[in-house]
């Protein structure tokens, strides 16, 4: 297999192309050169996405069998059309990381492959869907620019030389969204730790990984392929995921379970000051089955944790990234919170 790779020097895109290198597969990278260290082994190509003389001139240097496409997170579907009307040509199949945000009902109502899509045309800029400053009420701004970017992807591909993977939460070695690490480093100060909600309460992380291998799959497959890429609901829990944090830190801290409805009244920012907690109900209900009949296979978070751990402490730092600033709560707010318990 020749494969490119939009991305490939960070995260989810290095793992697919050290995975795929792993199988032999030749493996070109097209990144800006910006962050990140490329991969030995792949030949990197550097230029932007927004420009079309970068596009058109990796697309020079095609053919391959396949484009995974995995850094299109903050590009506007315009962007990702002029991309892959380019590569259409000199390129087999398009695999496109996309997001469970492109549901309507995400993250209010359980999700399956039937559920409907927002709107978002494959043309649209960067200013597509967005919100008022003073908007109060559901933010579809970026669902609505996935849903746009799938679109752009079948508009130049076609429905029988797509796949379009909708993860969840992508956890694991290299995480530069800090979600967990943040828990990891919490575990390993030890003390009274705030964990929140109900302990038995489902998440569906996956690791990075296990996405990166179920992508190179895709890439050999034929048809249109969409999947929703989570673990499977009710195997793993909140209570589970902070016991492997406290076990693989060799923590000495005591979880202290705080109930939602304490945590509301607090005033917290669900999902970043306290990472991977959301009250929402159908947030950690996203059916996952297809993408498991096609062979995705999603390894215990235990061992994700277990391994970010070891990447962190060996040294290792993500790349730099302003999400990363984003999660975990303060000290202060952490004490006040538990001593308000009693």
């Amino acid at each position: 297999m020749k494969l490119l790779v939009l991305g490939g020097t960070w995260f989810l895109g290095r793992a697919v192309v050290v995975e795929a290198l792993s199988r032999g597969w030749e493996v070109t990278t097209f990144t800006r050169g910006r962050s990140g260290i490329p991969v030995p082994g792949a030949v990197a190509v550097h230029g932007d996405r927004e420009n079309a003389d970068d596009v058109a001139r990796l697309a020079a240097q095609g053919p391959w069998d396949a484009v995974v496409d995995t850094s299109a997170s903050e590009l506007a579907p315009v962007t990702v059309l002029l991309g892959t009307r380019a590569l259409a040509p000199v390129a087999a199949r398009y695999v496109y990381i996309s997001t469970v945000n492109v549901y309507e009902g995400w993250p209010s109502e359980p999700l399956s492959l039937d559920s409907p899509v927002l709107d978002g045309p494959p043309d649209a800029d960067v200013d597509y869907g967005r919100l008022p400053a003073d908007w109060t009420g559901p933010d579809y701004y970026y669902g609505r620019q996935k849903a746009g970017a799938e679109r752009a992807v079948l508009a130049a591909f076609g429905a029988d030389r797509a796949s379009l993977l909708r993860p969840g939460v992508i956890l694991g070695p290299g995480e530069y969204v800090g979600r967990l690490p943040w828990w990891l480093r919490r575990a390993e100060r030890g003390g009274r730790i705030l964990a929140p909600g109900d302990p038995r309460k489902t998440i569906q992380p996956v690791d990075v990984r296990d996405v990166a291998a179920f992508a190179l799959d895709q890439a050999q497959q034929t048809g249109l392929q969409v999947h929703n890429v989570v673990a499977p609901i009710g195997r793993e829990t909140m209570g589970g995921f902070l016991e492997a944090c406290m076990t693989a830190t060799s923590s000495t801290g005591e979880l202290v379970w705080v109930p939602d409805e304490v945590l509301l009244r607090s005033d917290l920012r669900q999902w970043s000051e306290i990472p991977l907690w959301r009250t929402h109900p159908g947030v950690w209900q996203v059916d996952g089955t297809s993408a498991v009949a096609a062979g995705f296979r999603s390894r215990p978070i235990a061992e994700t944790v277990a391994d970010t751990w070891a990447w962190l402490s060996q040294g290792n730092l993500p790349v730099p990234h302003a999400r990363w600033g984003e999660h975990g709560i303060s000290p202060e707010k952490e004490i006040n919170i538990l001593a308000g318990l009693g």
